[in-house]
């Protein structure tokens, strides 16, 4: 039995009651095993320069720290500027600090300045493709737990940063214990499991060299020091139980009722403008996001009066109400409302949506792939789209650059597509540069399990995969697809993921100027074409590829005749930097063009025509496609 489980209350937490005297005395007395480090932050805890351990080494204070509060929830406050450096090469501290398999690091501290890679206790290096060791901290919105083991991706040091799905209040203390048995990573906040993944095993991959640091994320070529207080570090050679966690923050859980400190007021606006999600010809998912907690209403109709309410009284950030009853292609009107708990209102402008359509009538959607970091761009096509009116926006991936990084979502993405998706529902896949952050499954509202999903519109069925993760014939998607494939009796079926089985691109599948060796695509989604062919596909859309490529038909990897197999595309022209084609033209390669662009696809029946547009809205390609379907 895992030492953690017969625990009812930690050593550390003895120790703390021991600086706090007045603390009841029922509370001591409690066996548990040693912490192999444990720094308690506080003024007396200060001596020469110096963060003195109760276990494990001191660490130097490397500028200025200061106490701050008293009692039970003593700290020390880190001004941006400081840290407390424990040793600068941790190869001398891992035969007796650092925990070589299982681990437990708990701490109490809280965030004043948001940022994008904030870290409370490291001993990492995360540059590039060497990624080792592991570290707690906090990005713009979330806690994280930082690891790299010797099991995953073949021991080269692939750092998993798992994300809590609670996002933090600044100026708060927070508990925050991670959490690793050999083969899950757990992270607990204020006592609640906050998330876990399993993508890592195996022993702890740690770099030959790197400083080993409280209050930073900090190694050899990076240094980005913590705005807040921290009050408790303990690391654990031994994985704790998510029961002990639980106990452990209930019995300082005052700590984390106490008022915010430090963190400078926030104005009480929107984050985000309301956009929309999920639609159907019943019903339509409306999100947007507050700067503080607030209540979420919609109210709609379909008159600008808006006279229909559908409320959520519950406190959040990010809100998301769903519309229902709605009648299949009408117009709405809608409008957003937040209060937070001071009594403070704010509303948003009245905008419109459609329902979606029946079977039998005519639709338009817009394509726009790889947006990632260029909101001048995307913002122009995202008008230019709108101008068309299309029932709803296909996103093929790479929405923004980093998918962690909140700033790239509230001051890119949205306000760039606002004046698309705040009046039709768009619908993404994950591309690479989203990470699979807790962010991108944050801000979408879709079937789940979201990550890949099916969603019909009119008379087609779309097929939506994530190719970050496996698609072999083994895998989860690829036996879904296959069965959801086998049972649409849509008249059309369309896929779209952001990786491409076919490109021509100059050095992505092999460096074109160099050799003439390609895999001339993803190999690993090239797996997926046999189902493509196999359930009759007809056009498979991808990103990735910042370009526009098109394909003839392709069946068992060859050209065919036109609608004898499915036709692939890459849209990647969306904002990202622009790439080139190679220098060779591979059969199934029909047009490809260099530049930016969005796309307009109409289907009426058996009809769909497709058509694409530069950055000055000047059409560069198009084509039809038709087909018998029943009723012609």
């Amino acid at each position: 039995m895992n030492k953690f489980s017969k625990w009812n209350l930690c050593v550390c937490v003895f120790v703390l009651l021991i600086d706090n005297h007045s603390m009841p005395s029922n509370l001591f007395g409690h066996d548990g095993p040693d912490p192999v480090a444990h720094w308690i932050l506080s003024e007396r805890s200060v001596v020469d320069e110096k963060i003195e351990a109760r276990l494990g080494p001191d660490a130097k204070i490397v500028g200025k720290v200061t106490p701050s509060g008293s009692g039970v929830a003593a700290s020390l406050h880190f001004d941006g500027k400081s840290l407390g450096l424990i040793n600068g090469d941790h190869s001398e501290l891992a035969s007796g600090i650092l925990p070589k398999k299982n681990m437990t690091v708990s701490t109490w501290f809280s965030v004043e300045e948001e940022k994008e890679w904030g870290g409370v206790v490291c001993v990492c290096r995360d540059n590039g493709n060497a990624e080792k060791g592991w570290v707690v901290g906090y990005n713009q919105r979330r806690f994280y737990f930082g690891l790299a083991t010797t099991g995953a991706d073949d021991g080269d040091g692939k750092m998993t940063y798992l994300e809590s799905d609670v996002r933090y209040e600044k100026g708060k203390m927070y508990h925050v214990v991670a959490i690793y048995d050999g083969s899950k990573m757990q992270l607990m906040v204020n006592g609640k499991l906050a998330g876990e993944s399993d993508e890592q095993s195996g022993d702890i991959l740690y770099p030959e060299s790197t400083p080993f640091v409280l209050g930073a994320y900090k190694d050899s070529n990076e240094d980005h020091r913590h705005v807040g207080r921290i009050r408790e570090v303990a690391i654990y050679d031994i994985a704790a139980k998510p029961e002990w966690a639980a106990k452990e923050f209930s019995h300082l859980s005052k700590i984390a009722e106490m008022p915010s400190v430090g963190a400078k007021p926030v104005k009480f606006d929107f984050a985000i403008q309301p956009y929309l999600q999920n639609v159907t010809k019943n019903s339509i998912t409306v999100m947007w996001e507050t700067t503080r907690p607030g209540s979420s209403v919609v109210s709609f109709g379909e008159t600008a009066k808006v006279e229909t309410k559908s409320d959520d009284q519950k406190r959040t950030y990010i809100h998301e109400v769903t519309l229902d009853d709605l009648q299949p292609e009408t117009q709405y009107f809608y409008r957003i409302a937040s209060k937070d708990d001071q009594g403070e209102e704010l509303t948003g402008e009245v905008l419109t949506f459609q329902t979606a359509n029946h079977a039998e009538t005519p639709f338009t959607f817009a394509i726009m792939s790889d947006t990632q970091g260029n909101p001048e761009v995307s913002g122009k096509f995202a008008k230019m789209a709108w101008a068309h009116r299309p029932n709803f926006l296909m996103h093929p991936g790479d929405l923004v650059s980093t998918g962690t990084v909140d700033s790239q979502w509230k001051n890119q993405f949205f306000p760039s597509m606002h004046p698309l998706i705040g009046r039709v529902a768009f619908f993404p896949v994950l591309g690479n540069h989203e990470i699979n952050s807790r962010n991108y499954y944050d801000y979408m509202s879709l079937p789940s399990p979201e990550y890949y999903y099916q969603f019909t519109y009119g008379n087609t069925d779309f097929f939506m995969l994530d190719t970050n993760k496996n698609v072999d014939p083994e895998s989860e998607q690829y036996k879904w697809l296959d069965k959801a494939l086998a049972k649409s009796k849509a008249e059309w079926k369309i896929v779209c993921h952001h990786h491409p089985a076919y490109s021509s691109d100059e050095n992505d599948y092999g460096d074109l100027w160099k050799t003439n060796k390609s895999t001339q695509g993803d190999p690993r989604v090239k797996k997926l074409t046999k189902l493509y062919d196999k359930h009759a596909v007809d056009i498979v859309w991808c990103g990735h590829i910042h370009s526009y490529e098109r394909t003839w038909s392709v069946k068992d990897g060859k050209p065919v005749a036109e609608g004898e197999g499915p036709m692939y595309m890459i849209t990647g022209g969306g904002g990202g930097s622009l790439e080139t084609a190679g220098p060779f033209k591979p059969g199934f390669q029909n047009n490809v063009r260099h530049g930016h662009h969005y796309c307009l696809v109409s289907i009426n029946r058996g009809t769909l025509e497709f058509k694409a547009f530069d950055i000055d809205g000047r059409m560069f390609d198009c084509f039809k496609r038709t087909k018998s379907v029943s009723g012609d």
